[in-house]
């Protein structure tokens, strides 16, 4: 006989713009909810407890107009908190929300950007914080000299040359842990210290390059406790080259993957 030994739903992509005077906050947030409570909706198809995800929807909007902050730590915390203290039979929820950027123009006028963005992962029970995550994904950085990737090991599948001066394109997610809610890092200051090192180092492969970002993550910011990478080698293909240049095109998958995670 089957046995549901898991079981969550939830709501995903709600857009929500909060607009305070000049001041716009925009982001997109997941609510995702658990308990045994609504077990019984999968295996007897009782939605008596179920809290329909359109409400879910409604909630999170209400909880936009009554955030009075700007950040999006804040933001899931409210909606969290503010769940399981109106319906009892939520044990648990994830709450996460990512930036929607937009960058001020002039005055009133913003302008839309549609690049990397701010993230904020929690999750509650009602025992409290289970775990909580903050990042900025979606960094894309290109550096045109000063990387290197060479010694590596050479057998009979190897067929790529060591490079000791190339460019480096690298897509990148930096995620961190702040050890107290109440005094996270500001996200675009932790996302100018790993671009700012980016450019500064001259690293000999991927894996030198976000440990050395970690490590100045960390000094730079004593609210964080552990800082973790994904990162994609997404260095362009050689299409033609001349003696004082060389055209590159769009890399085909698959795709260098690296990942790491550093604690104090």
């Amino acid at each position: 006989m089957a046995k549901a030994v898991a079981h969550a739903y939830g709501k995903d992509a709600v857009s929500v713009y909060r607009i305070a005077g000049e001041s716009l906050f925009a982001c997109q947030a997941r609510v995702i909810v658990r308990g045994a409570a609504f077990e019984t909706s999968y295996t007897e198809g009782d939605n008596s407890l179920v809290v329909a995800t359109d409400s879910m929807k409604n909630f999170v909007h209400k909880m936009g107009l009554e955030y009075e902050g700007d950040t999006l730590e804040g933001f899931v915390e409210l909606i969290g908190t503010r769940l399981l203290a109106r319906y009892d039979h939520i044990e648990g929820v994830q709450v996460s929300a990512k930036q929607v950027p937009f960058e001020r123009v002039r005055g009133n006028v913003m302008r839309a950007r549609y690049d990397d963005y701010a993230i904020a992962e929690l999750d509650l029970d009602r025992s409290g914080v289970v775990s909580a995550r903050s990042g900025w994904y979606g960094l894309h950085l290109i550096k045109l000299t000063g990387s290197s990737f060479a010694g590596f090991v050479r057998d009979e599948y190897t067929t790529l040359p060591e490079a000791h001066d190339r460019p480096l394109f690298v897509h990148m997610n930096v995620g961190w842990t702040n050890a107290d809610l109440t005094r996270c890092a500001p996200c675009e200051d932790v996302r100018d210290v790993a671009v700012s090192t980016f450019c500064d180092i001259q690293s000999a492969s991927i894996q030198e390059l976000v440990y050395q970002i970690g490590v100045e993550v960390l000094e730079r910011f004593p609210a964080i406790s552990a800082v973790d990478f994904y990162a994609e080698n997404r260095l362009w293909d050689t299409a033609q080259s001349g003696d004082d240049a060389s055209v590159y095109t769009d890399a085909r998958p698959p795709f260098g993957v690296i990942t790491l995670t550093l604690e104090r």
